[in-house]
C-alpha cells in the first residue's frame, strides 16, 4: 500500500468575525469584519494542525487546493469537496466552523471521512476536533489505522429559535468521523430547563451580588440570560454584554470595546470581573461563540476574576469529566488550565480540572 492521501480543505474567512462580535461571517458580516480589520484565523488554525499531524507520525501526502484554499464561497468548498471524493483520500481535513462543515457534508455526503479543524465563530458540531493540535492528532492516529470511524452531528444554530430568545442548535446531517474522545468534541447540548430551581437560584444569587462600582462582564447563553434578566437590562442571548453595578455600560460588546472598559477602570478599587456558562456536551468556557472574550481580554482580568456559572447537571455529565479553552493563542489556554470553581448553586460549588 502506498502512502496515505489527506485532503485539507481551509475556509479563509472563518472565524473572522469572532473578536467583533459578529456571530458569523456570512454576507453582510464579513464585509463588517474586513472593513473593521479582521484578519485571517483558519490559515493558521490549519498549519498548527498540520505541524501535529507531521510529529504524531507523518508518513502521509497531503492534497490541498491552490490559492485560497476554499475560496471565498460556500460554492467554493463544495467544489473543492467533490473533487477531492474522486482522489482516493482516507480522509478530508477542514478548517471553519458549522457552515463549512453543512458545505462539506454537501459535497461528499458519507463517501468520505471527515474532521474539522475549530476555526468559527460557533462550532456546534461532533465533526470538530477539541483544538487545531487535537485534530492533527487525531487525523495521525486514522490514517495510521489506529482510530475508528464513527457518526457525528453537523449541527448548526436555530436562527427562529434564536429569534424567540432561545439559544439552541439544530440538526443538519450526520458525517463519519474518526472518533478519539477526549480529542473530538461532542455536539452541542440544549439548556437546562427553566425548572432547575438551583440554577434559578443561582442567576438571582449572582444578580444580587454584582456591587454598584464594579465592571461585570457577562458572557452569552440561556444561564448569562437569567442573570441580565435579574439585574434588570435587555442583554444579548448570543453575545458579550457588560455592566456596572444595574445599567449597561455595553450591549454585545466586541474585544476592543471590553479592552477600552478595562483601560478605563484602571484606578478603581474594584476589579473586573467576568462571568462565564459552559457550553453544554463540549464543557468549552472560551473560543466557542464568545471569541470577544480574547487572550488580551482574559489576560487584563486574570484568572481570579473569572466566575463560572453552570447547572451540576451540565458539569457532572461531561466526558470526558473537564472544561475545555481554545482562545486561539496556545500560551493563554495553557495560563488557563488547572482548576477553577464552578458555581452550581448558591451554596454549591464544584472544583474542575480545565484543559487545552
Amino acid at each position: 500500500m502506498g502512502r496515505p492521501r489527506i485532503g485539507l480543505i481551509v475556509n479563509p474567512v472563518a472565524g473572522l468575525g469572532g473578536r467583533f462580535a459578529l456571530k458569523g461571517t456570512d454576507g453582510a458580516a464579513l464585509e463588517r469584519a474586513l472593513e473593521r480589520g479582521a484578519l485571517p484565523v483558519a490559515p493558521e488554525r490549519a498549519r498548527r494542525a498540520i505541524l501535529r499531524l507531521v510529529d504524531s507520525g507523518g508518513g502521509f501526502d497531503l492534497v490541498a487546493g491552490a490559492g485560497s484554499m476554499g475560496e471565498e464561497s460556500a460554492e467554493d468548498t463544495r467544489a473543492m469537496a467533490a473533487e477531492m471524493a474522486n482522489l482516493g483520500l482516507a480522509l478530508v481535513l477542514f478548517a471553519g466552523g458549522d457552515g463549512t462543515a453543512r458545505d462539506v457534508l454537501d459535497a461528499l455526503g458519507s463517501r468520505l471521512p471527515i474532521l474539522g479543524i475549530p476555526s468559527g465563530v460557533k462550532m456546534h458540531s461532533a465533526v470538530f476536533a477539541t483544538s487545531p493540535e487535537a485534530a492533527g492528532e487525531v487525523a495521525a492516529s486514522f490514517v495510521h489505522g489506529r482510530t475508528r470511524l464513527a457518526d457525528a452531528e453537523i449541527m448548526d444554530i436555530d436562527e427562529a429559535a434564536l429569534r424567540a430568545g432561545r439559544l439552541s442548535a439544530r440538526l443538519y446531517g450526520h458525517a463519519r468521523v474518526p472518533l478519539l474522545r477526549r480529542l473530538v468534541q461532542g455536539p452541542k447540548m440544549g439548556a437546562t430547563p427553566d425548572g432547575d430551581g438551583e440554577l434559578a437560584a443561582l442567576c438571582n444569587l449572582l444578580a444580587a451580588e454584582a456591587e454598584p462600582g464594579r465592571l461585570l462582564i457577562l458572557g452569552p447563553g440561556t444561564t448569562l440570560a437569567r442573570i441580565k434578566a435579574r439585574l434588570g437590562i435587555e442583554g444579548t442571548l448570543a453575545g458579550i454584554d457588560v455592566v456596572r453595578g444595574r445599567a449597561l455600560a455595553a450591549k454585545d460588546a466586541d474585544e476592543a470595546r471590553i479592552l477600552a472598559l478595562l483601560d478605563a477602570e484602571q484606578a478603581n478599587a474594584l476589579p473586573p470581573r467576568v462571568i462565564v456558562g459552559v457550553v453544554g456536551g463540549q464543557g468549552f468556557l472560551f473560543g466557542r461563540g464568545n471569541q470577544p472574550l480574547g487572550p488580551q481580554v482574559l489576560r487584563r482580568l486574570g484568572r481570579s476574576q473569572i466566575v463560572i456559572a453552570a447547572a451540576a447537571e451540565k458539569i457532572l455529565s461531561l466526558d470526558p469529566p473537564y472544561l475545555r479553552v481554545d482562545t486561539g493563542d496556545p500560551n493563554t489556554d495553557r495560563w488557563l488550565c488547572g482548576h477553577l470553581a464552578v458555581r452550581t448553586g448558591p451554596k454549591r460549588t464544584l472544583i474542575v480540572k480545565v484543559t487545552a
